[in-house]
């Protein structure tokens, strides 16, 4: 147990989908989910210790870490994968594994999946309002 007020280590989860393979599409629909994972935890940029993004095999045209970038998370350590191919799987879908300091107890984080991914992990789904814009840096 740690004290409620001390930061933490912890990993928050999320997947959305892009409508296509397309960079712009696939780096709109990674920003949709930073903005909400970060908004939705109460997250700002010094908050982040490092980013995993996977990706389905079907989207081969952008990285989502590029979407990272111009949202100003350029000293976060970002890395790129493919999602092995399960036969059946969603189509086009972007997943991120984000760890994080916060304060926040593990029960009381927020995953978030947009775009149909729910389904993915409905135990841990909690859908925001769709969110777009810039996320907030630290000092």
């Amino acid at each position: 147990m740690h004290d409620s007020c001390t930061p933490v280590v912890r990993a928050v989860r999320g997947a959305t989908r892009a409508d296509a393979d397309e960079p712009a599409l696939i780096e709109a629909a990674t920003g949709e989910l930073l903005t909400a994972l970060m908004e939705g935890n109460g997250l700002v940029g010094d908050d982040l210790i490092s980013i995993l993004f996977t990706v389905t095999p079907d989207l081969t045209s952008a990285y989502p870490a590029r979407a990272a970038r111009e949202l100003g998370l350029t000293e976060v350590p970002l890395m790129c994968a493919t999602e092995i191919p399960v036969p059946g799987a969603l189509t086009r879908t972007i997943r991120v594994l984000a760890h994080v300091y916060t304060s926040r107890s593990r029960a009381s984080l927020r995953h978030v999946y947009l775009g149909g991914t729910a389904v993915l992990r409905p135990d841990l789904a909690a859908v925001p309002a769709d969110r777009t814009g810039s996320l907030p840096q630290g000092d």
